[in-house]
């Protein structure tokens, strides 16, 4: 009987498709790609990128579109080699078996579930830091304002993956505005910045030494992973067969766009920042966007940039947290239990609640979650899980002997390499 269903279930995987021209549902999914990779990682990245220096910062620039596109390409291609509704877990326990699949499930969610914490303790501090200088209010206790902000980032989650995707793409434009329009802003304000250590040309062991640690934090930056599983299983769902040409040209304009409004805004605000300044925001634990707010007297930027960072983390939670329930649903069924979906939901809200709520109470080092926290599996999930299955799966055969595996899997070992030294120093 399952060989029965499964046969069916395939003949229905590989129906064929007519892929229509470009429609307001790819829109849609672009710009939920570029909100849930668009978040505090990037918001973080000016003050890392900026500390390593002039020359680092231009060689991570020039591998930020391929190292992000491939990656991701080569997740979503995993996904799609699975059967028709089959989500990341799935794909992983048909092509490896029960124990490798259960195993997987457990590492995605310690992967993607860290970076929830991150952006509830980015969240919290950029209210509360706003609530302190731009409106000249005491925040309440740090416990209850972060309860409440959580809490209502949950109410949105409620209403369901689609709205989620949805909710997302709408904060995008203006967040995409306000962020042209804040880098645009600091131009005038560029006073040299990282400019005055482009005359110390590294040697070259330095600058790997610092391009290795400094890769780790642009992979979390423009990481958008846990979308990736719900993004390839519809793609499948509306394209058939052709899911995997038109989700390579959704990725691409997503990651095109991104990368572009990203290292836009991270050279105008190294341009405007001196060193200093920017070690000065590290110790602080504050996003760029809430240090440059308190930096100007400028009362525009000094509203805007607090709101658009707060846009900006508010969309990548709601877009991890389907990554992360995805997760957490996945290892409570595979623990043999089997809660009906409304109680399922409601157990998986309310865990999120409780240990969010509780990390960003205790507000530890953002940057240093960042650099640590899931990042050894972030890294092994989005880049060698699918070249390695692209080496031993058939279903991913056609895409062995592209160039672009052996640039993936090189990144993904560097990124691992980088944060197993940085825990271990």
């Amino acid at each position: 009987m399952n060989d029965q269903a499964n046969s069916v279930d395939e003949r229905y995987a590989t129906t064929p498709v007519t892929l229509t021209s470009w429609s307001r549902q790819d829109t849609t999914w672009m710009l939920g790609l570029f909100g849930t990779a668009i978040g505090a990682g990037t918001l973080f990245l000016p003050i890392n990128a900026g500390l390593g220096g002039f020359w680092p910062l231009m060689v991570l620039a020039v591998l930020a579109f391929p190292m992000t596109f491939f990656a991701h390409r080569g997740l979503t291609r995993f996904v799609l080699s699975g059967r028709e509704g089959s989500d990341i877990t799935d794909v992983v326990e048909e092509h490896f078996g029960i124990r490798a699949g259960a195993l997987i499930t457990l590492l995605y969610f310690f992967a993607i579930f860290p970076i929830l914490l991150i952006y509830s303790v980015a969240l919290t501090n950029t209210v509360g830091s706003f609530m302190e200088h731009q409106l000249h209010l005491q925040p309440p206790p740090r416990a209850i304002l972060s309860f409440v902000l959580i809490l209502g980032l949950l109410a949105v989650v409620r209403c369901g993956e689609q709205a989620i995707v949805k909710a997302m793409s709408l904060m995008v434009y203006p967040f995409i505005v306000a962020l042209l329009f804040l880098a645009v802003y600091l131009v005038p304000h560029w006073n040299g910045g990282i400019l005055s250590t482009a005359s110390e040309v590294p040697a070259p062991s330095a600058l790997l030494n610092t391009l290795w640690l400094a890769i780790p934090v642009m992979v979390f930056s423009f990481n958008h992973s846990p979308i990736i599983s719900a993004f390839a299983v519809d793609q499948k769902r509306q394209y058939g067969v052709n899911a995997d040409e038109r989700s390579s040209q959704i990725l691409s304009r997503a990651h095109l766009l991104m990368v572009v409004m990203v290292l836009f805004f991270v050279f105008s605000c190294v341009l405007t920042l001196s060193p200093a300044q920017l070690a000065e925001a590290k110790q602080q634990n504050l996003s760029i966007l809430s240090y440059l707010a308190n930096h100007f007297n400028n009362p525009t930027i000094a509203f805007a940039a607090p709101l658009i960072a707060f846009v900006a983390i508010a969309k990548s939670f709601l877009g991890h947290y389907i990554g992360a329930s995805e997760g957490l649903k996945g290892l409570v069924l595979k623990s043999g239990r089997r809660p009906t979906p409304k109680a399922l939901d409601r157990m998986t809200a309310a865990f999120m609640l409780v240990v969010c709520w509780i990390v960003a109470t205790l507000n530890p080092s953002i940057l240093r979650m960042i650099e640590t926290l899931g990042g050894p599996i972030i890294a092994s999930i989005l880049f060698l899980m699918p070249m390695y299955a692209i080496r031993k799966v058939p279903a991913m055969a056609k895409y062995r002997g592209q160039a672009s595996n052996v640039f993936v899997t090189a990144v993904g070992l560097v990124a691992i390499t980088a944060l197993i030294y940085s825990l271990l120093s």
